[in-house]
């Protein structure tokens, strides 16, 4: 990395730590959602954008990870903090076992799974035998967590720094597994898995656990989500959030990292403008604006700032 973009990461990490005190609670908690919502894209761009896997599904390790931290924060007292990794573990577990079968499965027809684990998550969670747990329709209600060590900060503003240094740990983490051996191993499969097992790539191996570590981000996501809102239910993790979180990747820029930031603020903030604008339809012209970005920025606005940084470059 170039002392160039050590210096822009340090001005937007400096500008990160300034806007809870400078924004309302709400944009703080907003704020909050825009860095749950990278994670989670992080997560799916690892799966879609490095590795060719495409999935409709990971609403339900959202979901699944949201509700492993209520659980372990409602039936056994687990302190907050302690939830994330342990629900990341458990995502991670998940997706690794949901990718082993899925091997068989390429394009559309992994879609088509993915999309049936999706739809079945929420169903899952209603079930009577699984209510004791989940609370069933009603969901779980969790308390929200104050500032430790008498922090001088409300629980909106600890939430939101809590979820930052959260979010700057999986992205370096992802940083540096796309950059290495793993990563160059991904994209291969992606881009002619027949050449890559020929280089002796075990290709089922590097899906499976492409899988597995995508949920696992996913999963980290959903438990960072169920923090920051207190609650959770069946009915906030129907297929629309898998549809969302795919449109975030691809408006974000596949195959980036830093495109899952962009996407997070898409699907965070473009529905809201989008309801100001119209209250009748407010999801058609979220549809407008989805359509405006791919079709001016294809490559996503990760690919359209790599291309005009290019042609800065290359201009007297």
């Amino acid at each position: 990395m170039t002392k160039r973009n050590l210096l822009l990461l340090a001005l937007l990490l400096a500008v990160a730590c300034v806007l809870p005190f400078i924004v309302s609670d709400y944009r703080t908690f907003q704020l909050t959602l825009v860095l749950v919502y990278a994670t989670a894209l992080l997560g799916l761009n690892i799966l879609t954008g490095y590795n060719g896997q495409i999935s409709l599904g990971h609403g339900a390790f959202y979901a699944l990870g949201a509700y492993c931290a209520a659980i372990l924060m409602d039936q056994a007292g687990a302190p907050y903090w302690a939830t994330v990794p342990a629900a990341g573990a458990v995502c991670l577990v998940a997706g690794f076992l949901f990718g082993l079968p899925a091997l068989r499965l390429e394009g559309l027809y992994l879609a088509l799974a993915t999309f049936a684990l999706g739809v079945a998550m929420p169903q899952l969670l209603k079930y009577d035998h699984l209510a004791k747990w989940t609370g069933g329709v009603q969901g779980i209600v969790i308390p929200k967590p104050e500032a430790p060590f008498g922090l001088p900060l409300n629980a909106d503003q600890w939430l939101y720094f809590f979820t930052l240094a959260v979010t700057i740990v999986m992205f370096v983490l992802a940083w540096n597994l796309l950059r290495g051996r793993i990563g160059r191993a991904l994209v291969a499969i992606r881009d002619q898995h027949i050449a890559a097992e020929a280089m002796g790539i075990n290709s089922a191996i590097y899906k499976s656990a492409a899988f597995g570590v995508s949920a696992m981000y996913t999963g980290v996501a959903g438990a960072l989500s169920a923090i920051a809102i207190q609650y959770v239910a069946p009915d906030s993790f129907g297929i629309f959030v898998s549809i969302v979180f795919l449109v975030g990747i691809v408006v974000g820029g596949l195959a980036s990292i830093s495109g899952a930031l962009y996407g997070a603020l898409f699907i965070q903030f473009v529905p809201n403008i989008a309801d100001e604008i119209s209250k009748a339809a407010p999801w058609a012209i979220f549809g407008i604006f989805m359509i405006g970005f791919v079709y001016l920025m294809p490559t996503g606005v990760a690919g359209a700032t790599r291309l005009l940084l290019a042609k800065r470059r290359k201009s007297p």
